[in-house]
C-alpha cells in the first residue's frame, strides 16, 4: 500500500516566510496534527480535505502524496526502488510525466542526475508492462512526481496538485517585475481587510494584489480556473466527493461590491494589463482601474491602501527612488487621515525614505529579494 493511504499523511509546500499563514490556513480547511518542517507543513487529512486544500489555499505551493520512503545511498537503489512501484496505478503509457528533484547532504549529490534516474525507472517499469512508455513533458505535464533526498533519506511522492498552486490562471498581461500571487495573497491576509472599508491599489501594475484581494473578500477558490488536479489521477480519487467539495466551495462565493476596490497605475499599458487579467475572474468587472498618479488624488480618508511601489532592483531603470518615497509618505500624511497602508519594500532599505514610523514590519520574500511589508496607520 502506497504511504499515504497508510497513513493518510500529505506535505504542504509552503513559501519561505507565510508558514504561519499557512498552517492556519490548514487548519480552518480541516487538516489536523500539523507539523512544520524544512519547506513546509506535514499534515493529516482525509479526502475531502486535500481536495479542499488544493482548490481553496492561497499560500501553499503544491501538495505532496508520499508514495514510499527509504534509506538511499546509491542512485542504483534509487533506480530499484522506484521501478517497483505500481506506476499504473497513478497513470498510463498514453499520459505525460515529469519529475522534480531536492537532494541535500546525500551521498547522491546532484538532484537533476536523481531526477534522471527516478524518469528512467518510471519508463522502464511501463516498458516491461506494456511495452511502451510514458512522455516526458516538462511545461505542463498530466502527472508531476517528487523525489526528495535528504541525508540519505529519499521520499518519493505524487503531486496532487499537479503544478504550483500559484498559477491561478488568471494572469494573462504581465508588466515588469510582477509580483508573485502567493506573496500578494499574503500581503492581502497580513493587512486584515475584509471589505468593510475601500481599498485602493495606487501602484497597481498588472493587478496581482487586487485581484487576490478580490478572491479572498468574494470567498473565490484560488484554484477556480484550473483545468485539472493532480490528485484526479490518485488511484482512490472519488469523483462525486471532489463535485461535494468544489460546490460547497463555489455556494460560500459572496457578492463584492463595485467600487470597493479601487487599483490606479500612471501606465496605460499596466491598467490594460490588470484589466485583462480581471476579465478572467468572477466578479473581476467590480474593480474599478484608473490609469492616475497618486498624487492627483484629493482625499482617501478612513481607508486601506496595499501597494507594492516600485524598488528599483529587478525593474533596472534609474530612478530618484529617494524622492519618490518622499512624496509618497507626504501624500499618506496629508491626504489619508485615518487610513491604514500596507506598503511592501522589495528593498527594506527604502522604508526610512518614506518619513513615516511603521506600525509594524513582517519579512517576506518575494522574488529572492528580502523584501519587508509595512503598516503605516495615519491618525
Amino acid at each position: 500500500m502506497f504511504e499515504y493511504r497508510r497513513t493518510n499523511r500529505f506535505f504542504a509546500q509552503v513559501p519561505d516566510g507565510i508558514e504561519d499563514l499557512a498552517l492556519q490556513e490548514l487548519a480552518e480547511m480541516g487538516a489536523v496534527d500539523l507539523r512544520p518542517v524544512y519547506r513546509g507543513i506535514s499534515f493529516h487529512a482525509d479526502l475531502a480535505t486535500l481536495y479542499r486544500v488544493n482548490y481553496m489555499s492561497r499560500h501553499v505551493t503544491r501538495v505532496l502524496a508520499p508514495i514510499v520512503r527509504f534509506q538511499c545511498h546509491s542512485t542504483d537503489y534509487l533506480y530499484k526502488k522506484a521501478k517497483g512501484i505500481e506506476w499504473r496505478a497513478f497513470f498510463t503509457p498514453d499520459q505525460t510525466f515529469a519529475v522534480f528533484a531536492t537532494v541535500s547532504h546525500s551521498v547522491i549529490r546532484h538532484s537533476r542526475y536523481a531526477a534522471l534516474c527516478l524518469k528512467d525507472a518510471v519508463a522502464d517499469y511501463f516498458r516491461e508492462e506494456d511495452q511502451r512508455r510514458p512522455s516526458i513533458q516538462r511545461i505542463e505535464p498530466d502527472v508531476w512526481i517528487n523525489l526528495h533526498i535528504e541525508n540519505d533519506k529519499a521520499v518519493i511522492s505524487f503531486d496532487t496538485s499537479g503544478g504550483s498552486l500559484h498559477r491561478r490562471g488568471y494572469r494573462d498581461e504581465g508588466v515588469e517585475a510582477p509580483m508573485q500571487e502567493m506573496v500578494a495573497a499574503a500581503i492581502v491576509r497580513h493587512s486584515g481587510w475584509d471589505g468593510s472599508q475601500p481599498l485602493w491599489d495606487p501602484m497597481c501594475g498588472s493587478g496581482t494584489l487586487l485581484l487576490e484581494a478580490l478572491m479572498a473578500c468574494g470567498r473565490i477558490p484560488p484554484g477556480l480556473l484550473r483545468k485539472r488536479f493532480g490528485f484526479e489521477f490518485l488511484p482512490d480519487f472519488d469523483e462525486a466527493l471532489w463535485h461535494e467539495v468544489k460546490k460547497n466551495a463555489l455556494d460560500a462565493v459572496r457578492e463584492v461590491p463595485r467600487n470597493l476596490i479601487l487599483g490606479s497605475d500612471v501606465s496605460p499599458e499596466a491598467v490594460a494589463a490588470a484589466r485583462k487579467n480581471a476579465s478572467r475572474l468572477p466578479q473581476g468587472d467590480r474593480i474599478n482601474f484608473r490609469v492616475m498618479d497618486f498624487r492627483d488624488v484629493e482625499d482617501w480618508t478612513d481607508k486601506v491602501i496595499i501597494t507594492n511601489p516600485p524598488y528599483g532592483i529587478r525593474l533596472g531603470k534609474e530612478q530618484d527612488l529617494e524622492s519618490f518615497y518622499k512624496d509618497l509618505g507626504d501624500f499618506l500624511k496629508k491626504k489619508c487621515k485615518g487610513s491604514r497602508a500596507y506598503i511592501y519594500f522589495g528593498n527594506r532599505k527604502l522604508i526610512p525614505y518614506i518619513g513615516l514610523k511603521p506600525s509594524w514590519k513582517k519579512p517576506l520574500k518575494s522574488g529572492g529579494l528580502d523584501g519587508r511589508l509595512a503598516k503605516f496607520e495615519m491618525y
